[in-house]
């Protein structure tokens, strides 16, 4: 049995993929490990182009784009190791963050996750949710000025251990073997998104999550292929992103909580409108002139819409966005 087994999805990103797994040769030396690339679909020379450089690796073709839970799921079933590490095509090593990771999780049986920090190209701190109440609350768009009030409807976990968080990004996260026999694997109805928050909550009733932030990996967000960088107070999501984060607050928190999430955008398409048509009446311009932010928004909860009584049954399913359908 390998101490590590590394899991990694390929998506028409084999030059990444290839960095990726070369970062971790270069900077894992005290453990024992295997590599498991799953392949969701590329349709192109991934394959060819990763097993030339690391012929060790061992690869799986899923045979169609089954995203991040399916493909991890998949590794899973074929990985030995006694801990499992999730790790995107997107991220590069800096320093023996895996063999410390490891370390630690041996010498603290009741931890059943741990993750460095993500860290920027440059090698700064990349900012990330600190507990399910900050991820929670930027589902609401309401006033900058009912952020205090918001803030006090859900408030944070409290912790003893200041290492310890609600949740860990899938980016780079180590998991105990025995923590997934006994809570589940990852919940294949989420396509992308919100897989990682759903997972570490059922994670979180086995043992402790931790983060250490003395350590870090960089994970390559300007470069990668799975960023958006359009991005407004009101319009903050994808569809795809939307849907999933959705799909993660009924899994979680019930019904009512996803109900008044989806009021929430219901209501804010007249008043969004309204106040833009408003300031176009006050500056003279056309009443309609200058509204595709709104236009956009409402074009994606038209496409919420869609998905409103499966996430409201909680149906098993795949959540997956078409790519033509999934308005950036």
């Amino acid at each position: 049995m390998y101490d590590v087994s590394i899991l990694i999805i390929n998506y028409k990103c084999a030059g990444l993929t290839n960095d990726a797994i070369q970062s971790v040769k270069d900077w894992t030396r005290k453990v024992t490990y295997e590599i498991i690339v799953v392949d969701n679909d590329s349709q192109d020379s991934s394959q060819t182009e990763v097993l030339q450089k690391h012929p060790d690796v061992q690869w799986i073709n899923m045979g169609y784009n089954a995203g991040f839970a399916r493909a991890n799921n998949r590794a899973i079933q074929a990985a030995t190791g006694r801990y499992y590490l999730l790790l995107n095509a997107d991220t590069l090593q800096n320093m023996p963050a895996i063999d410390l990771c490891v370390e630690r999780m041996d010498a603290e049986p009741d931890v059943v996750a741990t993750a460095p920090m993500q860290l920027y190209a440059n090698g700064t701190p990349q900012p990330y949710f600190q507990s399910f109440a900050e991820f929670r609350r930027i589902f609401y768009i309401v006033p900058i000025r009912l952020q205090t009030w918001l803030e006090r409807l859900i408030p944070e976990t409290k912790y003893q251990d200041p290492r310890q968080h609600d949740w860990l990004v899938g980016a780079f996260m180590v998991v105990r073997r025995e923590a997934v026999a006994k809570v589940g694997p990852l919940d294949e109805s989420f396509f992308m998104y919100g897989e990682d928050v759903e997972w570490s909550y059922r994670l979180g009733k086995a043992g402790k999550l931790l983060y250490f932030k003395d350590l870090g990996f960089l994970h390559l967000t300007s470069d990668s292929p799975f960023r958006r960088t359009d991005v407004s107070y009101v319009n903050r999501f994808n569809v795809q992103m939307q849907v999933s984060n959705l799909l993660w607050l009924r899994k979680q928190y019930g019904v009512g909580a996803y109900l008044v999430v989806m009021l929430n955008y219901a209501l804010l398409i007249p008043i969004f409108t309204g106040w833009k048509a408003f300031v176009n009446f006050r500056n003279r311009r056309p009443i309609f002139s200058e509204m595709e932010n709104q236009k956009r928004f409402s074009r994606r909860f038209q496409m919420l819409l869609r998905y409103f009584w499966p996430t409201v049954w909680n149906r098993p399913g795949f959540y997956k966005i078409k790519p033509e359908e999934n308005i950036v």
